[in-house]
């Protein structure tokens, strides 16, 4: 059910905020076991959580999630309930506070019912990463989910959870999404509060929510926008009704399109879906523009200089000391405070996350700060310069479309061993994570074998409601959405 569907249920009596978590949790117990999506579930907490709702109709009935099923990605702080960013150094870690998105989900009715499964610390881009296990894809069990929030697209594309939750540094969200057949939104930088999210890049990661339709990914987005003053990377600007732009009529509406950058390294299915895409959307009325993005061909370098070099900066509060895991020292020996810290991340850090830290590290050392970090941030000034001309040229252009990812879902085990092939699978999504842009990822077809493919839309900032708005119009005129993964039918 969507969320909408659940909230007119709940709201008509047709069936009760605890009837329908436990319907929720019964799919995760018969499902769950083969996708592992979820490293926790609270089902205890949840369907204590749905009673009280039911016991208070009245206060209830017009929160926007009242009684909905919701899944946190495994990096979203919990008060009570573990939060492992799906890495050893983690496994016990109870938070003492709830990060501001999961305050606002749960003031607007929401039933929390676990924390999903991830790439450790958002770092990765097929959930292999994660010390507990990949998440596997519900189209194909043998195929990755994508990352670095590929249980959060599960558990959704699964039915699981009308919506989850994830976190989107240089595709987290959208990547996942389009490999799982659902869709994902990555809102503005700024847009939503990251209080309570576990730091990967802090100049780059934003929450934003995973779901079946895009309206209600604009439900989702309605509760989690606007400024926090825990977060001083969070913007005051006005947050709309998103659900008001869903008007099916994108006629006039300027969709770029940049050819160049689409002409090599992409699967011949997905070049054939978004010829397709575009023209569906051309039949709508919107007018299809060339565009030129001359610096994007750079953001997977840039991105993984900055990237890394904010992770090594925050990943040095793991240290074994404040929280979390800490290494025993051998027996009998005493043991100096950096051979603690060396001992404690060597054992409770993945290889990924160790190599991100190093290189991060390296960035910024003496020597080979100007000739790599200060380099990759005036490359990322480009690349939203290409953009904000793009957006307000004399040709300007309300949305700039393009695959989400290059390739469908690949197999699990099939890049670990070539970094730099993973890396590749954010080609088209780390530009807008760079730029501080929305973008949203929503089903636009599938290859010859049925593995889902992905329509990525990026736009102006803090204009959700246009990218919202195209969306919905893309997703009445398909079917994309609607077609259930094989795991339902099983």
């Amino acid at each position: 059910m969507t969320i909408r569907e659940v909230r007119e249920s709940i709201r008509t009596g047709a069936r009760s905020a605890v009837e329908v978590c436990r319907d929720a949790l019964a799919r995760i117990e018969a499902l769950d076991p083969q996708l592992h999506a979820f490293n926790t579930v609270v089902a205890d907490r949840a369907l204590a959580r749905a009673g009280a709702i039911d016991r208070e109709p009245e206060r209830w009935r017009d929160a926007p999630l009242a009684g909905v099923p919701v899944a946190l990605k495994d990096n979203l702080s919990t008060r009570g309930i573990r939060t492992t960013a799906s890495s050893r150094i983690l496994e016990t870690y109870v938070p003492p506070y709830d990060a501001t998105v999961v305050t606002r989900l749960e003031a607007a009715g929401a039933v929390i019912v676990g924390k999903t499964n991830c790439d450790e610390f958002a770092m990765g881009s097929s959930n292999e990463n994660s010390a507990f296990g990949p998440a596997k894809n519900p189209w194909a069990l043998d195929r990755t989910p994508g990352g670095s929030s590929g249980g959060s697209a599960a558990a959704v594309a699964a039915r699981l959870a009308p919506l989850a939750l994830g976190s989107d540094t240089g595709g987290s969200i959208r990547q996942p999404a389009a490999l799982c057949g659902v869709v994902g939104l990555k809102p503005t930088y700024g847009r939503v509060s990251r209080y309570g999210l576990l730091a990967f890049g802090s100049s780059l990661d934003q929450i934003g929510p995973l779901t079946g339709t895009v309206h209600d990914a604009a439900v989702a987005l309605n509760v989690l926008a606007g400024a926090d003053p825990q977060d001083a990377t969070s913007v005051p600007e006005p947050v709309p009704d998103y659900t008001t732009a869903l008007t099916g009529d994108v006629r006039g509406t300027r969709v770029g399109v940049p050819r160049a950058l689409l002409a090599q390294g992409v699967d011949a299915g997905v070049s054939r879906a978004l010829d397709v895409a575009l023209d569906t959307l051309r039949s709508l009325g919107a007018i299809l523009v060339d565009v030129a993005l001359p610096h994007a061909s750079h953001a997977i370098p840039v991105y993984y200089l900055v990237a890394t070099a904010e992770a090594s900066s925050n990943l040095a509060r793991y240290d074994g000391v404040r929280y979390g895991f800490r290494a025993r020292p051998d027996p009998g020996r005493s043991e100096e405070l950096r051979t603690m810290y060396a001992r404690t991340r060597a054992q409770g850090f993945g290889a990924e996350v160790k190599r991100r830290i190093m290189l991060g590290t390296y960035v910024l050392s003496a020597g080979y700060y100007d000739a790599y970090y200060l380099k990759a941030q005036q490359v990322r000034t480009l690349i939203l310069r290409d953009y904000e001309q793009a957006f307000t040229q004399r040709e300007a252009v309300d949305v700039i479309a393009m695959p989400t990812s290059p390739t469908p879902a690949f197999r699990i085990g099939e890049r670990v061993e070539d970094p730099l092939q993973m890396y590749l699978a954010d080609v088209f999504t780390v530009s807008a994570n760079l730029a501080g842009l929305p973008a949203i990822s929503v089903p636009c077809g599938f290859t010859a074998d049925r593995l889902p493919i992905g329509l990525q839309l990026t736009g102006r900032r803090f204009d959700e409601a246009t990218l919202l708005r195209v969306a919905d119009a893309y997703e009445r005129e398909t079917a994309w959405s609607k077609q259930p993964p094989p795991i339902l039918s099983r």
